[in-house]
């Protein structure tokens, strides 16, 4: 009897040793900007902890969570700290135990592109959506049940492997940056949003800040993706989510500190999307509240950066994919529902590790005055947030309005004439789709030459172009989800195959052929990219304006009426002789002459011509 009391003290010991399930960040790097770096070191009969480190690095500002489940701690790196795996020790009230860390070498740049610029042509994939060149990972063991094709809102299969193998189709294209939706680890099991049963395929329900999402591939695949697109010259730029997580974060359950979220699941207040009172001075205290502090969508658990350990965190968690992934850019997600000192902290932060590193933030908002008031280099609030960039909303709808309904293209020069509010417009992303709204081609009435005109206006206005994956061959796709169909031919036994010219319809392939040429003539022709513009022409549905750097000038003519449009543009002010030949390169006006300072022409119906002067 004795011996089984003896055993079962013993058991009960064991039992309530310290276990040490996770480590964020796992490793971290000799000679960064940050350091100490915070550990958050996750599981359980931790309370009492205490740490010690192996020679050249020390512990301090230990700190334990009431739960005895979280202990965050200062681990700095020393100088001459040798490079590998290393073992902290953990002491408990009941035990120690080891927890694992790898210190790495100081980082280098080598293999990283700057950041992206308005000569880049950006390409949007949802990458498990976009091809299949791994099918051992369609079903992971950890996360099975949550593949099937059939059903718009599980998982498709999509993933890094795939769009390696369609790298030679980005670079004919004449894509120059891969925006990839979030790669962090997201649930393994079912889920539930707005009444319907769903995974979270697309990326913005992470469960692991530091993992990568296992139907995607891994670490390592993820760098073989970057190197690979280096190679060919293309950037890869992050999404990032710094607002909310998932709600099967471990997280929900068990927070690392009681200010963890703005709330909790049972009592916590629900965004209302109405982010324009951040900006309004008028609003109550009450109502930037609910912006900042709210859940988005109701059920995505809010992150308080207020919360020093949580800015900490995030930061680091930034700084760290930036390093170990090798991303050249970020876009990040929900710009406007977190607070702007966390912002201006963390772009400083990446600023002084990365400095060609640039960050867009998403602000979906059709008002100018309300997007502008989130771009960096000036002082709102008393808080610069240093935000390179935003996606130019206002102009995105303008462009669907009048190339998608056939309304009138004066609104969107009228719009573009906006440009003063903003403190960099030349880097403003502009877009005719996304992967949050209906596809352009699913609009009522919209055509393929209507799609034309919105291609040659993004390519030749002010900004960055963006494309969103196969809107370069005219899919359709209405509300989410269907606005994220399978790529045509990124599956094996597809019945089409819309990466190779012979396998895309004649449709198709005059829209892929129509912006790989667009793309190729702001590759070589820097005044399309980076040229001052003046407009010449505005009108109901006709629009002409000169993009102009140094003796370099174009001149963009654009017709949106259902019918030939007589036009006479006025040339004065561009410094051109009297009389000067033009060449056409899009081939609808190969050849014109303009004479006492007018280029007269007749531009067919739904066209566009981009004319480059001969002195």
């Amino acid at each position: 009897m004795r011996s089984l009391l003896l055993l079962a003290v013993s058991c009960s010991i064991v039992a309530a040793n310290p276990v040490v399930e996770k480590v964020d960040p796992p490793n971290w790097w000799i000679g960064h900007s940050i350091n100490p770096v915070r550990l958050l070191i996750k599981g359980k009969n931790l309370d009492g902890a205490r740490l010690t480190a192996p020679s050249g690095m020390t512990i301090s500002a230990v700190r334990v969570s009431a739960s005895g489940t979280y202990v965050f701690a200062d681990l700095t790196i020393g100088p001459n700290t040798r490079p590998g795996d290393c073992q902290l020790s953990l002491t408990s009230s009941s035990g120690t135990t080891q927890v694992p860390f790898k210190v790495d070498p100081p980082l280098s740049n080598a293999d990283r592109l700057p950041g992206f610029t308005s000569s880049d042509v950006v390409y949007l994939i949802m990458p498990d959506r976009f091809a299949n060149g791994d099918s051992s990972n369609d079903d992971p063991a950890i996360s099975k049940g949550l593949h099937d094709r059939a059903n718009p809102r599980a998982y498709h299969g999509g993933d890094f492997q795939g769009i390696i193998d369609h790298l030679p189709y980005l670079k004919g294209l004449g894509v120059t940056a891969i925006w990839m939706t979030p790669i962090y680890d997201n649930s393994n099991e079912w889920g539930e949003y707005a009444g319907n049963k769903v995974t979270d395929y697309h990326g913005y329900g992470a469960v692991d800040y530091y993992g990568v999402d296992e139907h995607l591939g891994n670490m390592k695949s993820l760098q073989e993706l970057i190197h690979k697109a280096h190679r060919l010259g293309i950037k890869v730029i992050q999404d990032q989510v710094e607002n909310h997580v998932g709600p099967h974060n471990a997280w929900v359950a068990d927070p690392p500190t009681p200010t963890w979220f703005h709330g909790s699941v049972t009592k916590h207040l629900d965004e209302n999307w109405q982010y324009w009172s951040t900006p309004d001075p008028h609003a109550s205290k009450e109502l930037r509240k609910i912006v900042i502090d709210g859940w988005f969508g109701g059920s995505l658990p809010d992150m308080d950066q207020e919360d020093p350990e949580v800015s900490r965190y995030q930061i680091q968690n930034t700084l760290w994919w930036l390093g170990e992934a090798g991303f050249d850019a970020i876009r990040q997600d929900t710009w406007p529902y977190v607070g702007r000192d966390f912002w201006h902290d963390w772009m400083a932060a990446i600023k002084r590790q990365f400095p060609t590193v640039n960050v867009v933030g998403e602000v979906l908002d059709a008002d100018p005055a309300t997007v502008s008031f989130y771009q960096g280099g000036q002082i709102r609030d008393g808080v610069d947030t240093g935000l390179d960039t935003l996606f130019d909303y206002p102009v995105y709808f303008k462009l669907r309005e009048a190339f998608g309904s056939g309304k009138s293209i004066e609104e969107l020069p009228k719009m573009i004439g906006h440009d003063y509010l903003y403190t960099n417009p030349e880097l403003l992303w502009t877009f005719i789709g996304d992967h949050d709204m209906p596809r352009l081609m699913n609009m009522p009435g919209a055509t393929i030459d209507g799609l034309k005109l919105a291609y040659t206006c993004i390519f030749t206005i002010r900004g960055v172009p963006l494309l969103y994956y196969g809107d370069e061959i005219g899919m359709k796709g209405g509300d989410d989800p269907d606005n994220r169909r399978d790529f045509p031919g990124g599956w094996p036994g597809d019945a089409t195959n819309a990466f190779t010219q012979s396998g895309r319809a004649p449709e198709q392939n005059a829209v892929f052929e129509h912006v790989k040429k667009l793309a190729h003539l702001r590759a070589t022709m820097p005044v399309l990219a980076r040229g001052s513009t003046t407009n010449l022409i505005l009108q109901d549905q006709q629009w002409a304006f000169a993009r102009r750097l140094n003796d370099q000038i174009a001149v963009v003519v654009m017709n949106n009426d259902d019918k030939a449009a007589r036009l006479t543009i006025p040339l004065q002010e561009l410094g051109l002789p009297a009389s000067v030949q033009f060449s056409g390169l899009l081939g609808v006006i190969p050849e014109a002459t303009a004479a006492e300072g007018r280029l007269e022409i007749t531009l067919p119906s739904r066209s566009a011509e981009i004319f480059i002067a001969h002195r």
